[in-house]
């Protein structure tokens, strides 16, 4: 028997399948899509088995395999034939294709660790022994079966072992998973008229649907009341959310509606539990996935529906490393092998969605209600360019008394701040020196918990002392704003309020998303202050206040998405108040208020916002009207790479006939980790040799390791 072997290394240049012999003794155990162990030159590395033939092409003698990795198959037939798909959509290599699918414990270097919990059990052969009183309650004890080693332990760990030693007792070892699920309470909501519309519309026919409803209109009861129809008919169901911080919230639901039919694929999930996931969704345990990006490629068979919640988020694209994919495409390519629908779902769907749903390509349904009946919140604009006179801190004198009118009836607040750490750069006031990174080119953000400036980019961190480096002066000045500084600020201005800050540093830690969110439910803290990640998903019945300290700081991104981006964060944001029986407000602080992205927030004008977006991208070229392609070409030389950069570009002009081609100029973040960046924006409708010409390209510099190429179909964002 001879095996094709995908080894797992990202060169592109071995990149294919090479050919291995079989020994006889491990025959029985090969298949197509689990792992081997084979040498390759002067290394041994794990690969997939991607064919089984009795032949090689190859001359030379072939080598054995030295093991089988995987009793059951990793990657199956379905997943497979993706990956090709995903490499040439991409111009990735396979094996990184084959790689993101999988949790890392399935990865080269890594191993499965299966837990177990050990059990003992009478035997009924055992000869009589002379017990002391121990030994006497742990054999009443596992009389009536087998019982967890823990709790023998806990009567003698002496007594137990005698009796192990004797032969009394038989060890027996079970599989334990590391994720648990409480039983299901069937808890299930009567649907609005237009909820149940939705759910007729979608299980009636098999689509691509867009679910444009507002904030609050019940969108997750309609994805379970859909998911619960095809469960009823022997199928699974896949539901992406963008933020780690929604899935807490939606897991629990799901849990009381459909409990242990569930598994969770997230970031928050260590890798051994991500690895006990997996193999319950293998198995057939799971017939419901919920979870972050990689959860689209959840191993489940017969599935018949995929959902993505907050469809517009741009966590669903991954921009690094490669493969650089987008969980839309993928769930759309999977809805093609199982024959399902796809049901996206947003209170502000994406530009190209819902020009889609135009074109018809999608089929739009509506939520345009709220549940509870009630008008969405009133938004209140402030004008921080007349404010500034006026205050001190970063609250404007508004938003101070409707934080203090909530507080005094025991309502809660979210703030909103989409930018961590204390301060967003550290300068001299004496001779203008500003820290930055050494390694990109960009300032040094404070941190003042931990008195240290960090690189929010490639981790660089370092300590902050009082006087400058430069001209030896104690004249350092914090400026800008992040969360830390405002947690301050509250703290001061509401002495008696509960603040809990939610962002990166504060939800690093394993579960601390989930705490945070059950403490704020619970009522333990008065005012969540947070970064994008309380913005979206997220349900608190005493939230009556949603207050946004800067709205611009989205709107300064250079970027062609940045008022598709800030409208988004705003209407999300704007959302999570007033969605129970209490009335909610918005309070939105910003230097730009005569913007469209941030006006038409006043009235929740989605329609508005997209009409004139959708004007100024026709104008100049960008999607939905043109698919736009990066290429980044970087190194450690900036005048090397400017070079090739050049010839790139004169190259592309020669071979691409209907294509726009821009720069190349600097990236927004021109040095990074101590590597110069420059970007080539391609604008085209049709381009028939586009993927040949770029591939052409890659190839051509596989052997020069002073470049790298990359290359990104549709980025969420250019940096």
């Amino acid at each position: 028997m001879i095996v094709g072997v995908l080894v797992e290394l990202s060169a592109k240049a071995i990149d294919k399948v090479f050919d291995y012999s079989v020994p006889k003794e491990l025959e029985k155990d090969i298949k197509v899509g689990i792992r081997v162990l084979v040498p390759f030159g002067r290394m041994t590395l794990e690969g997939f088995v991607l064919e089984i033939k009795n032949d090689s092409s190859t001359s030379k003698e072939l080598k054995s395999i030295i093991s089988v990795v995987d009793k059951d198959i990793v990657l199956n037939d379905e997943l497979l034939e993706l990956g090709k798909v995903m490499r040439d959509n991409t111009l990735s290599t396979l094996i990184s294709c084959y790689q993101v699918m999988l949790p890392k414990a399935l990865k080269a270097g890594s191993t499965g660790n299966i837990k177990y919990d050990t059990y003992y059990k009478l035997n009924s052969n055992y000869s009589d022994i002379k017990l002391n009183d121990k030994q006497k309650e742990i054999i009443e004890l596992v009389k009536n079966g087998p019982v967890l080693r823990k709790e023998l332990v806990d009567i003698s760990i002496s007594s137990l072992n005698t009796l192990i030693k004797k032969g009394v007792l038989i060890e027996e070892k079970s599989e334990h998973y590391r994720v648990s699920y409480d039983e299901l309470d069937n808890s299930k909501m009567k649907l609005t008229k237009d909820q149940q519309a939705v759910v007729d519309s979608v299980i009636s026919d098999i689509n691509t649907y867009l679910l444009y409803g507002v904030t609050g209109s019940g969108k997750t009861e309609v994805y379970m009341e859909i998911i619960d129809y095809y469960l009823s008919l022997g199928k699974s169901s896949i539901v992406l959310v963008p933020e780690i911080s929604l899935t807490p919230q939606m897991i629990e639901r799901f849990e009381k509606r459909f409990g242990k039919k569930i598994a969770a694929i997230h970031s928050g999930l260590s890798d051994g539990e991500k690895y006990d996931e997996y193999r319950r969704i293998s198995r057939g345990e799971a017939s419901i996935v919920i979870g972050a990006r990689s959860a689209i490629f959840a191993p489940l068979d017969n599935i018949g529906i995929i959902i993505i919640d907050e469809e517009h988020s741009d966590s669903y694209k991954q921009s690094d490393p490669s493969p650089r994919y987008h969980a839309r495409d993928i769930a759309i390519l999977r809805s093609k092998y199982h024959n399902c629908s796809v049901l996206l779902g947003s209170a502000t769907p994406s530009l190209e969605s819902m020009a889609r749903a135009e074109k018809g390509v999608y089929k739009l349904l509506t939520l345009p209600h709220r549940v509870n009946g009630k008008e969405l919140p009133l938004v209140n604009i402030i004008d921080m360019n007349k404010e500034i006179r006026k205050i001190k801190g970063h609250f404007s004198n508004e938003l101070v008394d409707a934080i203090r009118s909530r507080l005094e009836k025991n309502e809660q607040v979210i703030l909103l701040l989409n930018r961590r750490g204390y301060s967003s750069f550290v300068t001299c006031k004496n001779c203008g020196y500003t820290f930055k990174c050494p390694n990109c080119d960009i300032t040094l953000t404070y941190h003042k918990s931990s008195n240290t400036l960090r690189c929010h980019y490639c981790g660089h961190g370092e300590k902050v002392f009082d006087t400058c480096p430069e001209c030896k002066e104690k004249s350092l000045n914090n400026l800008g704003v992040g969360t830390q500084k405002i947690e301050e600020e509250l703290n001061k201005l509401f002495p008696e309020s509960r603040v809990l800050r939610m962002d990166y540093d504060t939800t690093s830690k394993k579960g601390m998303h989930e705490k945070m969110i059950d403490d704020f439910r619970e009522g333990k803290y008065d005012i969540l202050l947070g970064t994008q990640m309380v913005a979206k998903g997220l349900d608190f019945s005493n939230v009556t206040l949603v207050g946004v300290i800067n709205a611009d700081t989205s709107l300064n991104i250079p970027d062609f998405r940045s008022s598709e981006n800030t409208f988004s964060l705003l209407s999300q944001v704007a959302g999570r108040s007033g969605r129970s029986l209490k009335e909610g407000s918005v309070i939105i602080q910003t230097y730009n208020p005569e913007h469209y992205a941030i006006n038409l927030c006043k009235n929740h004008d989605y329609v508005s916002f997209y009409k004139q977006e959708m004007m100024i991208r026709r104008s100049l070229k960008y999607p939905p009207y043109y698919y736009i392609c990066n290429i980044r070409v970087s190194g450690k030389d900036a005048s090397y790479i400017l070079g090739e950069a050049l010839k790139i570009k004169n190259s592309l002009e020669r071979n691409l006939t209907s294509t726009i081609i821009l720069g190349p100029s600097s990236s927004s973040l021109f040095k990074m980790n101590n590597v110069f960046r420059y970007n080539i924006i391609l604008k085209y409708k049709k381009e028939d040799n586009l993927y040949l010409i770029l591939s052409k390209v890659i190839d051509h510099y596989l052997t020069n390791n002073k470049i790298k190429i990359d290359i990104d179909f549709n980025p969420s964002q250019m940096i």
